[in-house]
C-alpha cells in the first residue's frame, strides 16, 4: 500500500495484541506515524507473545513492518517504568484491554490524562454497550451477532477485526484533530461488535438478500459458472448490463426491472456455461464489461 505523510512526526505507542490493535498500528505507519508496540516478553522458544505469530508468522510480520517492537511486563516496576518513559514521547496510545484490566495496568484514562495531559488514546474495545463491556468474545461472535454468519460455514475474512481497526485509525484522526482545535488530550472508543454491525448494515437493508438486487436478484450482479469455473458478475449499472445481454445474445434493455426476470437470469447463465473463464477475461476487457473470473482454490 503507498504510504502517505498524514501522520509524519506523530508517535503512537500500542499496547494491543492480536489483530485490530496490529492492523491500526500498520494503517498509522502507512500514513507516516513513527510507531512502536509494547508487547509482554514473549514465552520461551518464541519470539513475540502476541497471538497472531502463533497464529500466522506471516501475518505477524506484515502487520509490524516498519513498527518498533519493545518488551516490558507491564504488572513489574521495571516493565511500568519503560511505559512510562514511552508516554512521555507519546501523542497516541492504543489499548486493546477490558475496561477492568486498564485500571489493573495503570493505564485507565482518567489516570493516564491526570499524568499526561496532551496524550490521546483510543481503546479498541469488544463491545461498546456497558452491559456487554466485560464479556469475552472475538470477530467470529461479533460477525455473528451483526448476522454475517451463515449457519454451517465460517466467514471468509476477519471482517470485525480488520473494520474495528480501521475504525481505531479514524479514531485516531479525530482525536489528534480535536486535540489540535482544544489543546489538551482526547479519548476514543471503537467497539468490534459495532465495527461488525457498520459492516452488516447493507444485509439489514436488504441489498445483500438474496431478494436483493447485490445479492443475486439481478442478473448482473451474481456468481455463475462457467465452462471450466465460476465468475463473478458485477454488471449493476443499465448500460454495463445492456453490454452483458449484448454478449449473451439476450434482448434487454438493461433496466433493474428486466434484469431481475428468470428469463434474462437464465440465459445469461447459458451463455456463461459454455464459455471459458480465458474468453472471458478477454470479452470483459473488449466489451468494457465489469467480471472477475474466480481462481479454483482446491486446485
Amino acid at each position: 500500500m503507498r504510504h502517505h505523510p498524514t501522520l509524519q512526526g506523530i508517535r503512537v505507542l500500542s499496547l494491543a495484541l492480536n489483530l485490530p490493535g496490529p492492523a491500526a498500528l500498520l494503517r498509522c505507519h502507512q500514513m507516516g506515524a513513527i510507531c512502536t508496540k509494547l508487547e509482554p516478553p514473549p514465552p520461551e522458544g518464541s519470539s513475540s507473545a502476541d497471538p497472531m505469530a502463533q497464529y500466522s508468522p506471516a501475518a505477524y510480520r506484515e502487520l509490524h513492518q516498519g513498527v518498533r517492537v519493545l518488551h516490558a511486563n507491564l504488572k513489574t516496576e521495571e516493565g511500568q517504568l519503560l511505559l512510562q518513559q514511552e508516554l512521555l514521547v507519546t501523542d497516541v496510545l492504543i489499548t486493546s484491554f477490558r475496561p477492568g484490566a486498564l485500571v489493573k495496568l495503570g493505564v485507565d484514562w482518567e489516570h493516564l490524562h491526570a499524568r499526561y495531559p496532551q496524550l490521546c488514546m483510543v481503546r479498541i474495545q469488544g463491545d461498546l454497550d456497558a452491559e456487554a463491556a466485560g464479556q469475552p468474545g472475538h470477530d467470529l461472535t461479533y460477525q455473528a451477532e451483526a448476522g454475517l454468519v451463515s449457519p454451517g460455514h465460517m466467514p471468509s475474512s476477519l471482517h470485525a477485526d480488520m473494520a474495528g481497526a480501521l475504525s481505531a485509525a479514524e479514531a485516531l484522526l479525530q482525536a489528534l484533530l480535536e486535540r489540535e482545535r482544544s489543546g489538551a488530550g482526547v479519548v476514543r472508543d471503537v467497539g468490534l461488535a459495532q465495527a461488525a454491525h457498520w459492516l452488516a448494515q447493507p444485509l439489514h437493508w436488504g441489498l445483500t438478500t438474496p431478494n436483493g438486487d447485490v445479492g443475486g436478484a439481478h442478473a448482473g450482479y451474481r456468481v455463475y459458472a462457467t465452462a471450466d469455473g465460476h465468475v463473478a458478475v458485477a454488471a449493476l449499472e443499465p448500460h454495463f448490463a445492456r453490454q452483458l445481454c449484448a454478449l449473451a445474445g439476450v434482448e434487454c434493455d438493461g433496466s433493474v426491472q428486466a434484469m431481475r426476470t428468470r428469463e434474462v437470469h437464465d440465459q445469461i447463465a447459458r451463455f456463461l456455461q459454455t464459455t471459458a473463464g480465458t474468453d472471458l477475461e478477454r470479452l470483459s476487457v473488449e466489451k468494457d464489461i465489469p467480471l472477475h473470473v474466480l481462481a479454483d482454490r482446491n486446485k
